[in-house]
């Protein structure tokens, strides 16, 4: 496949039929694409791909088979200049054995992705979704290359687990590791099971390394959300509920299954440490980073979600409370957030925002895209749905910072097409005057191991360094270097130095004895 530049992939925005540009709150926003229901709906978050392209999925619509939300099980897609190429429609295999309602993509150091359906799969039943099938886990290549890795069965009482919410990552061993919202074991707190953590090879064996709620108070909680690799090499992650404050947990799994149980929400009278937390990402400061979707003391005190400070040891500090300002007007309903490239977290609330559009009825605004400091202080970025009927795109999901520095997203609805209800969607871009980056692929590995660099502008690149140590690379294109770590590298940042610039990668690249 021709790689492409990513600077020409800038100027998407421009080449697609109806893009447009609307500014609030002195931010731009380009909408690239409004999906129409036969090339997808609802898209999920994006991940950029080694040649500078934008690969998704949409959790339904394409063409391949009604499903219960709607016509279409689901797409992956690319967004290339020219615009949008669908390289996959789930249920394309008999009795939907490749899956249906796929989630986000994971890029992998080999260049291909890998990812989770949450339905479909060659188990017939039902497993607690109203889709048949308890889902998969598949590989991708960036051409469309279609690999199902494992089926989650739910045999012996679903101990494997059924129904993956997230994709799986990568762990410093080389294999994979995901949770299921279901299965495991079965309690009278959870009749389909309460969710598990499993390890799969890169070749599709799994292991179940938790099964959740096994104990009768369920203190390891339940309904896990997805893993996020800590720099001890560890996976913290969240669960949405437990037995005892039904808030969810904040939780340490090592490699090899050594599960410990670290915070549990809504401890507070009216959950104002938060309840229902989603996933984490961890900070420049070694802490991790979170929203909840429910909980504080915002919306008068009902709660609208928090943002949330924990250390490792499970010691939590909330540092905002959604729904604080009149009307909503900063949001509520907030999706995972990320660690842009100037220590800032970036993210979206699915609701509220400055627009009281009846499009978005019966919430209380259409969603907005906001900056938040390590210390608590938000900033309102963009507010969606300025115009009836959404044209921008409403309720938008986790976003995903590209290597030119800007924010990149997806809405589930709105958009420009009448084909689903209230919109099928749309995919847009925000400015907010960060600056390129490179990303290494994986960002840790072992002295002699061959990685990736992913950037835009990589031609005629002159040095490669780990740490100030120099490494040999090849650069395979404007947007892809391939590089050896070299002997006496030392854990810290990786700088590319170009014709024009020195990049430096968004965060530390840890090397592994």
């Amino acid at each position: 496949m021709k790689r492409l530049s990513f600077a020409k992939l800038a100027c998407i925005g421009v080449l697609f039929c109806g893009a447009a540009e609307i500014t609030s709150h002195a931010q731009t926003l380009t909408t690239i694409l409004s999906f129409d229901g036969s090339n997808g709906s609802d898209p999920v978050t994006l991940v950029q791909g080694l040649n500078g392209n934008f690969y998704g999925t949409t959790s339904t619509g394409g063409i391949g088979c009604q499903s219960q939300y709607g016509a279409g099980c689901g797409t992956v897609f690319e967004i290339t200049p020219k615009g949008l190429n669908t390289i996959y429609k789930f249920c394309s295999q008999a009795n939907c054995a490749d899956g249906v309602q796929p989630n986000q993509l994971f890029l992998s150091p080999t260049g291909h992705f890998y990812g989770t359906t949450f339905a479909g799969g060659s188990y017939s039943g039902f497993c607690g979704a109203l889709e048949p099938g308890c889902g998969t886990v598949f590989e991708i290549a960036p051409g469309g290359k279609f690999t199902t890795l494992y089926t989650f069965l739910c045999q012996s009482k679903c101990a494997d687990g059924t129904n993956p919410q997230a994709p799986p990552v990568l762990g410093i061993n080389g294999n994979l590791y995901g949770t299921t919202l279901l299965g495991g074991a079965n309690s009278s707190a959870c009749p389909h099971g309460c969710g598990t953590i499993f390890e799969i090879t890169p070749t599709g064996t799994l292991t179940t390394l938790h099964k959740f709620c096994t104990t009768q108070s369920c203190s390891d909680g339940s309904q896990p959300r997805g893993l996020t690799l800590a720099a001890n090499g560890d996976f913290y992650g969240a669960s949405i509920n437990n037995k005892e404050t039904y808030g969810g947990t904040f939780f340490r799994i090592s490699a090899d299954g050594n599960y410990k149980n670290l915070y549990q929400f809504c401890e507070h009278t009216n959950c104002l440490d938060g309840a229902f937390p989603s996933s984490v990402v961890q900070g420049t400061d070694g802490n991790f980073y979170g929203t909840t979707l429910m909980g504080g003391s915002g919306n008068g005190g009902s709660g609208a979600g928090t943002f949330f400070r924990i250390t490792p040891r499970g010691e939590l500090t909330t540092l905002y409370n959604f729904c604080s300002q009149t009307n909503c007007t900063d949001g509520w309903d907030p999706s995972p957030v990320i660690l842009g490239t100037d220590g800032n977290f970036y993210g979206t609330t699915g609701q509220g925002g400055a627009y009281q559009n009846p499009s978005c009825s019966p919430s209380n605004g259409c969603g907005t895209i906001f900056k938040i400091t390590p210390t608590g202080k938000l900033t309102t970025l963009y507010s969606f749905c300025a115009e009836t009927n959404c044209p921008d795109g409403a309720r938008p999901g986790a976003l995903v910072q590209g290597t030119d520095g800007k924010l990149y997203g997806g809405t589930s609805s709105g958009g420009g097409s009448s084909n689903c209800f209230e919109g099928c969607g749309t995919l847009f871009r925000l400015s907010v005057g960060l600056k390129p980056f490179i990303e290494s692929v994986p960002n840790f590995s072992k002295v002699g191991m061959v990685i990736g660099i992913l950037g835009n502008g990589l031609t005629g690149t002159t040095s490669v360094t780990f740490n100030g140590t120099p490494a040999k690379f090849t650069v395979v294109s404007s947007t892809e270097i391939r590089t050896t770590v070299p002997k006496g590298a030392s854990t810290g940042f990786v700088e590319v130095t170009t014709p024009k610039k020195m990049l430096k990668s968004n965060v530390v690249f840890r090397v592994i004895e």
